[in-house]
């Protein structure tokens, strides 16, 4: 149970445990509500519903290793490898990984934190990831110093996280929405505690500089910077994300870097 919940500090060594526990126990819960959305095999790169078919931001995959970090059920995995990539997804989560098993092991799924893969120097020719790790953790420098590590030499790296802009507004799909409530530059996380005080979820933020300069400190090269625009016709509400306020300002940034040949 929930008992305090809202921007607070947390000590950085809390936020593993805190996801882990987390998707463990509402992945079930989370692809039931979710689920149709995202598709069994398909690749969804956010909740305006811009697919990986349409955007074709990793490019021709056909023969390629290709790493996805926390992947959740591995949806994603699961579509490129129907179009012949050789796919690894990994999750820090075992609850979410488990719902995402498919009898013909294909992809290899691996349980892993992000920061930490356990994968050999340049062993993969594309990384990437739908709204996965790099919002769960307080140091996402480390992820990319991973990504690039595990990379070839002119290798992509592309993920899609949260809109910076988004953490000044309130995070409700309605008219309250719209309104700034908090500073764009203020880090400090959301985090949520259960009745014993423990952090049992939490939630980093990063400006658009804070991503870039992130990733260039890896030694990556920022080739693009996708703001889906929300669809005509496009009514789900997932969250803070709806039609109102999708049509008014950006909910997701996707950013698409490689590491240099």
């Amino acid at each position: 149970m929930t008992t305090r919940a809202g921007y607070q500090d947390v000590p950085d060594d809390a936020a593993a445990p805190a996801s882990r526990s987390w998707w463990d126990a509402n992945a079930r819960e989370y692809l039931a509500e979710h689920g149709e959305f995202l598709g069994d095999e398909d690749f969804c790169w956010c909740p305006e519903g811009l697919r990986e078919a349409d955007a074709g931001i990793l490019g021709d995959v056909r023969g390629r290793q290709v790493l996805e970090i926390g992947a959740g059920a591995a949806q994603c995995s699961a579509w490129l490898a129907a179009r012949g990539a050789h796919t690894v997804a990994t999750d820090l989560s075992g609850g979410m990984l488990r719902a995402g098993a498919r009898a013909d092991g294909c992809p290899t799924l691996v349980q892993a934190d992000a920061r930490r893969l356990p994968f050999a120097r340049a062993s993969f020719d594309v990384v990437f990831t739908s709204y996965g790790a790099l919002p769960f953790v307080p140091d996402a420098a480390a992820v990319h110093r991973e990504v690039a590590r595990v990379l070839r030499p002119g290798g992509r790296w592309a993920f899609s996280v949260t809109h910076p802009v988004r953490w000044a507004f309130p995070d409700d799909p309605g008219a309250g929405g719209l309104t700034v409530s908090r500073s764009y530059f203020d880090r400090t996380p959301y985090a949520e505690r259960d009745e014993d005080g423990q952090v049992s979820y939490v939630e980093y933020h990063r400006t658009l500089g804070d991503h870039v300069r992130e990733l260039r400190a890896a030694g990556l090269v920022l080739e693009d910077l996708i703001e889906p625009e929300w669809p005509e016709g496009h009514e789900r509400t997932w969250g803070g994300w709806s039609a109102l306020r999708g049509t008014r300002i950006p909910g997701t940034a996707i950013f698409v870097a490689s590491r240099p040949a």
